[in-house]
Formats: structure tokens, sequence, C-alpha cells
């Protein structure tokens, strides 16, 4: 079954972002590529049974297992070694992707408490967005009671977009929350 936010994207959304940019046909329209989830632990990486816990949490949200990601170097400051766990990982193309963004937008933004919109100010020179949960309960999936510790998350979408202003129209279109820019006020 192909999830409803791509069988949108396929019928409207391909069509008004060509007509808005003049592009000369719809493979020229810029894409989702794939949505990264990112859940750093810090340390409690070192704990077994929290980094459990998160693997756990990570795969409801995404429906996908996730890798555990590991210390490249090891630093004292930071209390790190080469080899042991940060944190837990994963990348969702195709369906899954459309079916994540869908949740993302229609039901876990709108539960953050005080959400005043997404950051412009995510947005590489490439067209990928990346922005930051504080808390990752948000989502319908996580059962409150069964949480050890509120944890962050980041997301990042990589799109086909080769500019902010598209990738901005595409993200736009996926019906996301962005801020306004405030008006300023003239001085009499």
């Amino acid at each position: 079954m192909i999830p409803r936010l791509k069988e949108e994207y396929n019928k409207k959304i391909i069509g008004d972002l060509q007509r808005k940019f003049s592009l000369k046909n719809k493979y020229m329209v810029p894409k989702f590529i794939k949505v990264v989830l990112n859940m750093g632990l810090g340390l409690d990486a070192n704990d077994k049974k929290k980094l459990q816990n998160c693997i756990v949490d990570v795969s409801l949200i995404s429906g996908q297992k996730p890798i555990v990601t590991k210390f490249k170097k090891s630093i004292s400051n930071f209390k790190t070694r080469r080899g042991t766990a940060a944190g837990v990982k994963v990348t969702l193309r195709g369906n899954k992707m459309y079916e994540f963004i869908d949740r993302l937008t229609n039901i876990a933004l709108p539960r953050i408490k005080d959400f005043q919109g997404l950051s412009l100010k995510g947005f590489d020179n490439h067209g990928n967005y990346s922005f930051g949960i504080k808390e990752h309960i948000i989502f319908p999936e996580i059962n409150f009671d069964k949480v050890d510790q509120i944890r962050g998350m980041d997301i990042t979408l990589a799109t086909t977009s080769k500019d902010k202003k598209s990738s901005f129209a595409l993200l736009e279109a996926m019906n996301f929350p962005f801020k306004k820019k405030k008006e300023k006020k003239g001085v009499n």
C-alpha cells in the first residue's frame, strides 16, 4: 500500500513545484532521498540497559532496528573511549520514510509543548534540513510510563534539492510547520 504522503506528493506536489520553479520535467522537482534519526547517549551509552532502552524506543519510532554508533577517538575530557557506544542511528528510505514524515508533521510536532514552529536556520547549502527534538516522547508509539529517561533526538531530511529555496518549498508543501518571520515595527 502506498503511503498517503507519497501519493499526495506524486499527484499534487510535483505539479505545483514544477510550475512554481518553471522546471522542464517532473524529474527536476526536489524529492526526499532519506531521513536519518540520531539519538546520542553521552555517558549513558556505557550502561547496557539504557542503551537497550534507546534501541527499543528508536525502533518503535522508526519501525526499523537502529545501529549502535561507536566513538572513533578517545577523548579524556569527554570521558569517551574509542570503540565504545556513542548512540543509536537509523536511516529511513522509501515508504517507511514517507510514513515517518507524515507522522512527524501531523502527530508528533503538534504534541510539543509551546511549539512555535521549526527554525529556518536548519537548511544547509546542499538542500538538506536538520533539526532537533528535546523529548522523544512526543511520538505516540512511545509509552510514557515505560520510559526511563527523556532523551533528545536529531532528525536530518536529505533531499535532491540543490539550494535552500527549493528545499524549503518542498518541506512547506509537505506541511512542515515553520516559524513565521517577525514583522519589524516601524519607528514613528
